[in-house]
C-alpha cells in the first residue's frame, strides 16, 4: 500500500454512543503506525441515542473523521452502501462499530492487498462468551443462504474487509434496490482473499442483528441475485399440474368404462 494513497473506512453504527470514542481511538493508533492519509467515516442509522453527538465530537478533534445521519433505520446493509457511495480513497475498508472488528486486524488486511489481491475478506474466529445455539443458528443460516442464493457465503464471514477502488466501482454499479454486500461481494469476482481474526466480546450495548433481521437478510439475499427460488416454484408447479393431469385422465377413463369416482366425476 503506497503511502500516498488514501484509506477510506467506513464504520455503521447503531446506538453505539459508547463506543465512538474508543473506535475512534484504536483506529487512530493503528493508522499513525501505518503511517497512511486517510478518512473515517460513519454512518449513523437512525440511531436513538447520542451516537451522532458523538461522532460530531470526534470530527471537531480529528476533520479526517466525517459522519453521515440517516433519518430514520434503513438497516446495516443501506448504510454500507452509503458509505461506500460516500468513501473517496484508492483502499476502502468496512467494518462494524462495537470493536468486535479490531482495528489491529487493518495492516494485516493491507499487506494482503499488498500481495495483489482485489478484495480481502475476514473470516470470524468467535470468541468464548458466544453461545452454542448462537453458533449452530448462524452456521445453518449461512449454509441455507448459500444454498438458495446459488453463491457460497463464508458462515463464519462478516461485512469486515478491505476492497481495491476496482472492487468498489463495481459493487457500485449494482442495481439492486436491496442489498446483500456478503453475497454480492463473493459473487461478483476478483481476486479474493480471507484473513483470519479472534472476535471481541462485545465493548457495550448489544447485537443489532436479531432473528428478525437475520431472516429480512435472508430474504434479500435470496431475491437479489438467485433464480434458484423461482426454479424451485417451477419443477414445484410443474409436479402439481402433472398430477392433475394424471388424476383427470384416471377420473375420465374410469368414467368411460363405467366405474364410478366419488366426486364431481359421478355427476
Amino acid at each position: 500500500m503506497d503511502d500516498k494513497e488514501l484509506l477510506s473506512i467506513i464504520i455503521p453504527c447503531l446506538n453505539e454512543e459508547s463506543n465512538i470514542q474508543p473506535m475512534y481511538q484504536r483506529l487512530h493508533a493503528v493508522l499513525a503506525a501505518m503511517g497512511c492519509d486517510y478518512e473515517i467515516i460513519f454512518i449513523d442509522d437512525g440511531s436513538r441515542d447520542g451516537t451522532f453527538e458523538r461522532i460530531s465530537a470526534v470530527h471537531a478533534l480529528d476533520p479526517k473523521v466525517g459522519g453521515i445521519s440517516f433519518s430514520r433505520n434503513f438497516g446495516h446493509q443501506a448504510a454500507l452502501l452509503a458509505g461506500l457511495q460516500y468513501a473517496r480513497g484508492a483502499l476502502v475498508i468496512t467494518m462494524d462499530g462495537d470493536l468486535q472488528h479490531p482495528p489491529e486486524a487493518i495492516p494485516l488486511l493491507a499487506e494482503k492487498f499488498r500481495e495483489g489481491y482485489d478484495i480481502v475478506n475476514t473470516r470470524r474466529i468467535d470468541h468464548q462468551e458466544t453461545g452454542a445455539f448462537k453458533k449452530l443458528s448462524s452456521g445453518l443460516f449461512y449454509r441455507l443462504m448459500s444454498y438458495l442464493s446459488d453463491t457460497r457465503v463464508e458462515p463464519s464471514g462478516a461485512d469486515f474487509r478491505l476492497m481495491g477502488r476496482k472492487a468498489v466501482d463495481a459493487f457500485l454499479h449494482f442495481p439492486e434496490r436491496s442489498r446483500f454486500t456478503r453475497g454480492l461481494v463473493s459473487w461478483m469476482g476478483f481476486r479474493q482473499a480471507v484473513v483470519e481474526y479472534q472476535a471481541a466480546a462485545r465493548a457495550s450495548g448489544h447485537t443489532k442483528y436479531t432473528l428478525s433481521r437475520m431472516a429480512r437478510l435472508a430474504l434479500d439475499a435470496i431475491t437479489s441475485f438467485s433464480s434458484r427460488p423461482l426454479r424451485i416454484s417451477f419443477y414445484t408447479g410443474l409436479l402439481v399440474s402433472l398430477l392433475g393431469i394424471a388424476y383427470g385422465l384416471y377420473i375420465f377413463f374410469s368414467f368411460l368404462s363405467g366405474k364410478t369416482i366419488q366426486g364431481w366425476a359421478s355427476l
